[in-house]
């Protein structure tokens, strides 16, 4: 059973990169024949934060940013939705944002991100983690790739412990991006780390796979949502891209949420929504059946879109589109 603060000034504080997406204006052109290029607001937990305050949450972020335009315009677009950006932090100067160009052709997504251990998000330092903000919160969510390098994984842990402290809800993005490790041992060791705090684990099939890989190779979802049931987890979410996802409780409970049919132009952009979508239900009192199916909505407005960020949207907009979807589909999640 999932037990949450209330009373606190803010409802869920993401952890991670707040980054730049660089997309071309429909993603059916390659930047090597597009004329121009649309600039957004990008990174897993950044989109995360953009999908929750849009929804209305009180929404913190805990992240490192360069000390340029670019960096402006990040700390300006979440400021200006309302996330507080009090732990926004600006790295010195010449250290860059991270930047991700993306691409669809031919019915594959082109991701190329730029990047390296001196980016603006990977320099959080433990430092900058201050205990009376994580106080401040009902929850917190941690992304896989501010693991993969220190001072920024180091930073994640002091959240982690002060977030144990004070009984937030704890949630673990795995959001694996290759460009940012270096091993596949590395990446099960601080995965595994970073999930035996959580009590929602969300993530694909192949990147629970990665985390479970000094464990057992091949479980199945069953199997996986068992073990880290026997951690610390509550509810582990395991998505299957067109496939839909799976979704277990502790408790015995289990379902399966399909996808909504949309004229996809990308695959980015959906995870970040699900989860947004998902973590607003969970924070709004709702049950996990109804946060499911806001979730697999969600996700499907994101990808029918040519950005992540802007095409995330608020609660009448996401309450029309479910119901718009469940009339056209059915049921979006059934209970098995």
């Amino acid at each position: 059973m999932l037990i949450i603060p209330e009373g606190r000034k803010l409802d869920c504080i993401p952890v991670g990169r707040l980054a730049i997406d660089l997309n071309t204006p429909t993603m059916r052109e390659s930047f090597a024949e597009s004329p121009s290029v649309n600039r957004y607001v990008g990174g897993s937990p950044a989109n995360t934060a953009v999908g929750l305050a849009k929804l209305g949450c009180r929404t913190g972020f805990i992240g490192k940013i360069s000390s340029d335009s670019l960096g402006d315009f990040a700390l300006n677009y979440v400021k200006d939705l309302g996330i507080d950006t009090s732990c926004i932090y600006r790295a010195e100067e010449g250290v860059p944002i991270g930047l991700a160009f993306t691409e669809s052709l031919n019915g594959r997504t082109n991701l190329m991100m730029y990047r390296n251990e001196k980016v603006a998000d990977l320099l959080l330092e433990p430092a900058e983690i201050r205990e009376e903000y994580i106080a401040s919160s009902r929850s917190i969510i941690i992304s896989g790739t501010a693991l993969s390098a220190s001072p920024s994984r180091d930073a994640c842990f002091k959240a982690l412990e002060y977030a144990k402290k004070h009984d937030l809800l704890i949630v673990f993005d795995i959001d694996y991006r290759p460009q940012v490790w270096k091993n596949k041992d590395e990446i099960a060791v601080y995965y595994s780390l970073c999930a035996k705090y959580a009590q929602i684990i969300i993530g694909s099939y192949e990147e629970f796979d990665l985390m479970d890989h000094l464990l057992k190779d091949g479980m199945d979802d069953k199997e996986t949502a068992q073990y880290w049931f026997d951690q610390n987890a509550q509810i582990v979410i395991i998505k299957h891209g067109s496939e839909g996802s799976m979704a277990y409780e502790k408790d015995g409970r289990s379902y399966k949420i399909d996808i909504v049919p949309v004229n996809a132009v990308k695959s980015t952009g959906g995870g970040d929504s699900y989860s947004s979508a998902f973590m607003y239900g969970i924070l709004s009192g709702r049950d996990v059946k109804d946060s499911l199916e806001l979730a697999t909505v969600s996700a499907s407005l994101a990808v029918a879109a040519p950005c992540c960020s802007d095409a995330m949207v608020g609660i009448d907009v996401l309450e029309e589109k479910r119901k718009q979807a469940k009339e056209n589909f059915g049921e979006l999640v059934k209970e098995i």
